[in-house]
């Protein structure tokens, strides 16, 4: 199994499918594009050989077989790997899960134009303007807050359903962005999110991003270089 993905310090929606398999365990092989959003671009050609949709992440089986949406391959990992853990084992934890993950997937539009993940950028300056400035963002946040308090409160952590899951591998993305732009957190999530970015899939995947020392403009709307 082959998982396409794109830049690791930018691309938020690669990143969950990403450190959920690593996280858990499954197997597969990593195969990285870098951005490039001209038409015509390399990227684009190398996506269009696996997807119509023309977005990462995907995977793809060797026989040529395509998932695609983050969602989709969460749920194609649990069919393919039952042992893993992907989703809890109670079923109303599951479906509470699911529904943590649907939430980020559709939701927080607002935080997600306002903030986007930059895991090499030291954007808290930024971030204290935009929080002051966008009532939209205040809201983003104060949702993300309360559904993380939530669930960490009902399983006693340390992840978001007690075992790491699809649901922490979906929120690490907003976590990378609260970290970047240095936005307030109650104590609980802070610690939620330290523990979190020390997860084994999730440490790899910022060190990676790190490693990259790459910078794609379209990428960077508050900077003109890498630091």
């Amino acid at each position: 199994m082959k998982l396409v993905i794109g830049n690791k310090n930018y691309s938020s929606w690669s990143m969950r499918p990403w450190v959920l398999a690593k996280g858990l365990g499954i197997p597969f092989e990593e195969v990285k594009l870098r951005f490039d959003f001209s038409a015509g671009s390399p990227f684009y050609q190398a996506l269009a050989r696996h997807t119509p949709a023309g977005k990462v992440p995907v995977v793809v089986e060797d026989d040529g077989f395509a998932v695609w949406d983050t969602l989709a391959i969460a749920e194609y990992l649990a069919e393919r790997h039952p042992e893993a853990g992907v989703w809890p084992r109670d079923a109303r934890q599951r479906a509470r899960a699911r529904s943590l993950c649907a939430e980020m997937h559709s939701g927080f539009g607002q935080l997600r134009s306002h903030c986007p993940m930059n895991i090499e950028a030291d954007l808290q300056t930024k971030g204290a303007e935009l929080l002051a400035g966008e009532a939209g963002l205040r809201k983003d946040l104060a949702r993300v807050c309360e559904l993380l308090e939530n669930a960490l409160a009902e399983s006693g952590g340390p992840f978001l359903f007690g075992s790491f899951c699809a649901a922490d591998a979906f929120y690490a993305p907003v976590a990378m962005r609260i970290r970047s732009y240095g936005l307030p957190v109650p104590q609980a999530v802070g610690a939620y999110i330290d523990r979190l970015a020390a997860a084994p899939g999730v440490r790899e995947w910022i060190a990676d991003a790190l490693a990259e020392h790459d910078f794609i403009a379209d990428d960077e709307p508050y900077r003109t270089a890498r630091a």
